[in-house]
């Protein structure tokens, strides 16, 4: 099973060797390992360069992340992509044990793990919410990011069938690619911890930007107006998103967003209403 790996970077020189070389010395070696340089102003080439020649680098335009990597899905050779975050790192047998799992049940076409959180240097146990699941998991993906890219092994044909990273949103751009994936495919999950996730630095997108839900909500009106979801799950994305809008607002409210007071009441009165009827065709 031949796996090409993406690595997305922007001015992380100082993080690139540990994630390149958590890759590199996997107990079963990827076949094609991908730095794609989202325009890097930093010393990220002459690293890769000179210190990791079979490493194939590619610079792009700073377009983002999202960009960075379907940049990657498009010109990676083999159809079994993984993605790893600059800042995070794998743990020896990740490939290994998630590609011998996909032998064993070869009609999944996605595969996550459990991982390990350290932030600021010192390692934190997620909460109960974060909890990782296999299989149909649609509405496990609706509160939060259920999946992290760092941990993802998938089938090119996903995408294909799906669409890629959206790369109009600035954040949460993993949210939104995961609720149009679970909606179609099961996924499987292996609970052990296989990679370092690491947080607390400053360049990380849910520091850069206020307000995170915004664009979840964006990704959930998006699957809801898609037209693909099952009866079951359109529910519970409608009662998501009108969840999510009440939060927004209320934050508006205490910090005088008056972005948000001013175009979200609308939306909140048109979702609230869907749900409403929907829940009286159900019933």
């Amino acid at each position: 099973m031949k796996v090409s790996v993406i690595i997305p970077s922007f001015n992380r020189v100082a993080l690139l060797s540990r994630a390149l070389n958590s890759v590199l010395t996997q107990s079963d070696a990827p076949d094609e390992v991908i730095v794609i340089d989202d325009g890097s102003t930093d010393r990220s080439r002459l690293l890769v360069e000179r210190d990791y020649p079979q490493v194939r680098y590619v610079r792009q335009v700073h377009t983002g992340v999202s960009a960075a990597r379907n940049h990657g899905i498009r010109l990676a050779r083999n159809n079994w992509v993984a993605f790893l975050d600059s800042d995070d790192e794998w743990h020896a047998d990740k490939l290994a044990l998630q590609c011998e799992a996909l032998k064993q049940q070869p009609d999944y076409r996605v595969c996550h793990t459990d991982e390990i959180w350290i932030r600021n240097g010192r390692r934190v146990n997620p909460m109960h919410k974060h909890s990782k699941q296999g299989g149909w998991i649609f509405q496990q993906c609706l509160p939060l990011c259920a999946m992290s890219p760092s941990s993802i092994l998938i089938h090119k044909e996903v995408f294909a069938a799906v669409g890629y990273f959206d790369e109009a949103l600035p954040a949460c751009e993993d949210y939104d690619l995961w609720l149009r994936i679970t909606a179609k495919y099961p996924v499987l999950y292996l609970s052990e911890k296989l990679l370092n996730k690491y947080g607390g630095h400053a360049d990380q997108l849910s520091k850069q930007h206020w307000g995170m839900d915004r664009f979840r909500v964006i990704a959930l009106e998006k699957i809801i107006n898609s037209g693909g979801l099952d009866p079951e799950n359109e529910r519970a994305a409608l009662d998501m998103l009108n969840r999510k809008i009440e939060i927004l607002l209320n934050g508006a409210k205490k910090h005088n967003n008056r972005e948000i007071l001013n175009c979200y009441p609308m939306k909140q009165s048109h979702y609230r209403r869907r749900l409403e009827l929907f829940m009286n065709t159900e019933s």
